[in-house]
């Protein structure tokens, strides 16, 4: 009997709930996956406490990586025994599941199944940040909030590997040195100092083509003033709440700013984005110029305690569910 975390009901971390689950044979075009391990992300607490609604009950978590059981008819491009990754599909938190062969993505043999789990949203979001959201250049200056996060650690490494600076946002001295010995060139210690007047003095007044902001409600008005005329404000997230409604003619007012607020899964809807999309990352890892800091595990079953720490902001860098 495979076993799975289940919400019943949306609040705090207590409502993750350890249950039996039955997993039947796979329909034409799924295969059964039986999970190794599973990535651990903010979007999962998003969905926990209903800031994203998702039907009751519902099992968590976006990423995993595992090793195909069972393949349904149709499917030629895997096969049992193959080792695969995938993100951006819900119900993570399993030992085993059902799944469309089509989000899989078979896994190099370079790659183990932690460093898997905990790459594939954080990698493939980093990835659409810099490469399609904002093309980034050699020489341009950015800021990264929660800059020693799962995906601010991997932008502040492939950005200043595109001859980026990287400016970044963290709540600690621990943190200051993980992001700075990871491509953040600034870090700044937002609780120590404000953040919009230290980016003024690091630029020397010219401000930003482009901020990549997870954080939301404390950092976003602040982060607009650090912005170049007609600069790019990018919300991915929301760790400290949704950003208020904001008169749009602000953004005239600050120099005709622009704001987008992407998910991966639109950058990745198609099979070819897919693909384009792993490949690029995949090859950034092997080629060193992104390293995957698996910096804390936990038991899938002890995931309370997990999305605690998380949410304490006492993890650095990812963290994976084992199994």
């Amino acid at each position: 009997m495979s076993h799975a975390i289940k919400v019943h009901q949306t609040g705090g971390p207590e409502v993750l709930r350890w249950e039996p689950i039955t997993v039947g044979a796979p329909d034409a075009g799924q295969v059964r996956l039986q999970q190794t391990a599973v990535g651990l992300n903010f979007i999962d607490v998003y969905h926990r406490t209903g800031l994203y609604p998702l039907p009751l009950p519902f099992i968590p978590g976006m990423e995993a990586a595992g090793v195909v059981e069972a393949v349904g008819a149709g499917v030629t491009h895997l096969k049992v025994g193959d080792r695969v990754a995938y993100a951006s599909v819900i119900g993570a938190y399993a030992e085993s599941r059902l799944i469309a062969a089509e989000r899989l993505i078979k896994l190099p043999d370079s790659i183990d199944n932690n460093t898997a789990a905990a790459m594939m949203l954080q990698g493939m979001t980093a990835r659409y940040l810099i490469r399609d959201i904002y093309k980034m250049q050699a020489g341009d200056t950015i800021l990264v909030h929660a800059a020693a996060g799962g995906v601010g650690l991997i932008v502040c490494q492939w950005a200043a590997a595109l001859g980026a600076t990287v400016i970044g946002t963290v709540s600690t001295e621990e943190k200051a040195a993980l992001a700075k010995a990871n491509g953040c060139h600034h870090p700044i210690i937002y609780t120590r100092e404000n953040f919009a007047a230290r980016v003024l003095e690091i630029t020397n007044g010219k401000k930003l083509p482009v901020i990549y902001d997870s954080v939301g409600k404390d950092t976003f008005m602040q982060s607009l003033d650090c912005l170049q005329p007609r600069g790019l404000m990018v919300l991915f997230g929301a760790s400290s709440g949704p950003v208020p409604p904001l008169d749009l003619s602000v953004l005239a007012q600050k120099g005709s700013l622009m704001v987008t607020r992407p998910a991966l899964a639109t950058f990745i809807a198609s099979r070819s984005q897919l693909e384009e999309n792993t490949a690029d990352l995949f090859e950034a890892v092997a080629s060193g110029k992104v390293n995957i800091y698996v910096n804390q595990t936990y038991a899938l079953k002890d995931a309370t305690t997990a999305h605690r720490d998380l949410e304490a902001r006492k993890t650095t860098g990812a963290t994976v569910l084992t199994i």
